[in-house]
């Protein structure tokens, strides 16, 4: 016997609804429903009351499929899934190297007792694992995202989820809201078409006296807005309800049967009597007995999008209608959407509206931003400029029908109705005025209005990506120099750098690889991608020709200068002389970190001049490691001539090393088709 509220979706049994639908499309007009149609849950009923069957409840329901697909969403972000695939890389690389060292030690010492054997198998082993898995790798990334987060703020975008700096970066198609994001949301009135003898204050003065004060339906309240700033006699009147010069003695609200507001209105001036009437403009032009030539505008209008309104009075003491006109109404773009969707498309980004507007009127909002008119509906996206009369879960499908196709989405939106799409895309923005819902769903927040900021985020996010790029291949060339030559000269030779030295090339390095968060950028004109195989590639390449080096080092010092590895027996000494040490020490600490010059760039290294605080840092503590070997700190003494001699060719290999890289950059492009042109073919600029 109670009467319980449920969450449900029903279909009206007879007569016709004005429904508002705001909380599942975004839009703010009001919906007709008719017998048979489907009146979702958590719309709200502004006229009308009619029965209803109840055909879905709970989490079938519209509303209730868009919140299980905001609790369902768990994907992996795409950094993470690229720095995965580095780390898995860097660690296998190593495991498998010290495996065979461990295999051979075990061989070279069997006859060694066990205390002995596994201090020496042991101590390489650490040596290798600690000064080869790339712990600074996370940190960096960390420390250069954050500062383009800090920098993104102060352009009012804040960022929710780190990763999202760098994965905006790679976007192909930023999908958008039209509502509030690229349009004003707000009625403007466009072009009216005007009766013969009136002028456009009399059409915005008739529609006034014809409104109904203090009525909370977005036409009225656009139409008494505009009125008050177009028409003279309502700019500095005294009170907020009256019109000077006029009385209004009767007023009908709108109806759903007659489908217009009248009002009976008193010119105290003249002392006549006429009435006024605002309404559908069908239902107008019938009163006015009809007019063939404002029938032709209203079609042109609608053909637009536009929705219009007919105004019409009678002459004094007659009951004869008079059109006064026709008003357009449209919620218009914002005066920076097109300007900065134009720069996004220049920037390579496909920008495509998402609406649960109709159809026409998405197409007249693309239209005037220049995103084209190709609005379908959302089973249809491959050459879509845009999406009309979507649901929530339409968005959220057509977000996921993207990223099928290998495409990287962007998703902006400001209501609960976008929450799911935000969350299942790759960065979500939430923009200026947005709902708890979607905030609570993005990675990125804009506290400014419209999408001029997003241009900002663009490109701090491609300049954040080229610094992270090129730590990584720094990295990974580092990581393989490092592994090949010791682990060669450990079976070898059976000769490694003291433990101190080790660590301390790596303390020394991974600190100073910070200040590439502050190095200067050369962002792209496209979308950025993650080539892990380019990148792995080059890198094991660089490294071998590093490792290289490194021999020719060893070998010279020790064959030609006469710094032995061991110790050797003079007499019946033994004369322990660990130059060779100081030697390696400066050449392993020193070329690596001179190539991070090069992998800052795709080009040659001089085309893009570094930070000045970048330069500092690294030619700074490697000068702290030439400063130690010329005085001895930590490590025997060499000559001065002999360490700047090591300083000087680590220096010039890096020149070569970098001829190198752009020629392996140029071939692979010609040589290796990118995924992402192979997948592209049906965005904006390539049809």
């Amino acid at each position: 016997g109670k009467l319980l509220g449920i969450d449900a979706s029903g279909a009206p049994t007879q007569g016709d609804l004005l429904v508002d639908q705001s909380s599942l499309t975004g839009e703010s007009f009001a919906v007709s429903k008719s017998k048979d149609q489907e009146v979702y849950s958590s719309t709200v009923v502004k006229q009308g009351q009619q029965r209803a069957i109840v055909t879905k409840t709970g989490k079938n329901t519209f509303i209730g499929k868009a919140a299980h697909l905001i609790a369902t969403t768990q994907d992996e972000g795409h950094f993470q899934k690229v720095i995965g695939k580095i780390g898995n890389f860097l660690i296998l690389f190593t495991l498998v190297l010290v495996t065979i060292i461990i295999i051979v030690q075990f061989i070279m010492f069997k006859d060694v007792p066990v205390r002995g054997e596994v201090l020496k198998i042991l101590n390489p082993v650490l040596i290798l694992s600690v000064a080869s898995i790339p712990v600074g790798l996370p940190s960096v990334m960390a420390v250069t995202m954050a500062v383009g987060a800090r920098f993104l703020a102060t352009k009012q975008v804040i960022v929710k989820r780190l990763a999202a700096v760098e994965e905006m970066a790679s976007l192909n198609v930023l999908c958008s809201d039209k509502t509030g994001t690229l349009t004003l949301n707000e009625l403007t009135f466009d072009e009216p078409y005007l009766s013969e003898g009136f002028t456009p204050q009399d059409l915005m003065l008739y529609s006034y006296l014809a409104s109904e004060y203090g009525a909370n339906d977005p036409i009225e309240l656009a139409i008494r807005q505009a009125a008050e700033r177009q028409v003279p006699l309502l700019k500095n009147r005294l009170s907020s309800t009256a019109v000077p010069g006029y009385e209004i003695s009767n007023f009908v609200p709108f109806n759903s049967s007659d489908k217009y507001t009248q009002a009976t209105v008193r010119d105290l001036e003249n002392e006549v009597t006429f009435r006024v009437v605002k309404g559908a403009p069908q239902v107008i032009l019938q009163l006015v007995g009809g007019d063939e030539m404002a029938l032709r505008a209203s079609v042109v209008m609608a053909q637009r999008g536009l929705r219009s309104l007919g105004v019409a009075r009678t002459v004094a003491g007659s009951d004869k209608w008079t059109l006064v006109g026709l008003a357009a109404m449209l919620d218009p773009p914002r005066p920076d959407s097109a300007e900065t969707i134009k720069r996004c498309q220049h920037m390579g980004l496909s920008i495509k509206m998402v609406t649960g507007d109709q159809q026409i009127i998405a197409k007249e909002v693309s239209r005037r931003l220049g995103l084209g008119d190709v609005i379908l509906d959302a089973s249809h996206f491959y050459n879509a400029d845009g999406f009309a009369e979507v649901t929530p879960e339409h968005k959220f499908r057509i977000v996921e029908a993207l990223q099928r196709q290998g495409l990287l989405v962007g998703m902006t939106g400001d209501g609960v109705n976008d929450a799911p799409a935000l969350k299942k895309a790759n960065v979500g923005i939430a923009v200026h005025g947005c709902t708890d819902a979607a905030r609570s769903a993005a990675d990125i927040v804009l506290l400014a209005p419209g999408l001029s900021t997003i241009v900002d985020g663009l490109l701090t996010s491609r300049a954040i990506f080229q610094r992270m790029r090129s730590y990584a291949l720094y990295r990974i060339t580092s990581t393989v120099h490092f592994l090949i030559f010791f682990f060669v000269v450990i079976l070898a030779y059976d000769w490694t750098l003291p433990a101190k030295l080790l660590v301390l090339i790596c303390i020394l390095n991974d600190l100073a690889s910070l200040v590439i968060a502050v190095d200067n950028a050369q962002i792209s004109s496209k979308p950025d991608k993650w080539r892990v195989g380019q990148l792995i590639f080059l890198s094991c390449l660089l490294g071998i020709l590093l490792t290289g080096l490194s021999f020719g080092h060893f070998f010279y010092f020790w064959k030609v200068r006469g710094y032995f590895p061991h110790p050797e027996v003079d007499g019946d000494m033994t004369v322990v002389d660990r130059s060779l040490d100081s030697i390696m020490y400066l050449h392993i600490s020193s070329a690596p970190h001179f190539l991070i010059f090069s992998t800052r760039l795709k080009g040659y290294f001089w085309q893009s001049m570094p930070s000045l605080m970048f330069t500092i840092v690294i030619v700074g503590t490697q000068v702290v490691a030439l400063l130690m070997v010329i005085f001895g700190w930590l490590t025997p003494k060499i000559p001065v001539t002999e360490a700047l001699a090591v300083f000087g060719i680590s220096f010039v290999s890096c020149v070569v090393l970098d001829f190198i890289k752009v020629q392996v950059f140029k071939y692979w492009t010609h040589l290796v088709p990118s995924s992402s042109r192979r997948r592209n073919n049906f965005l904006p600029g390539d049809k």
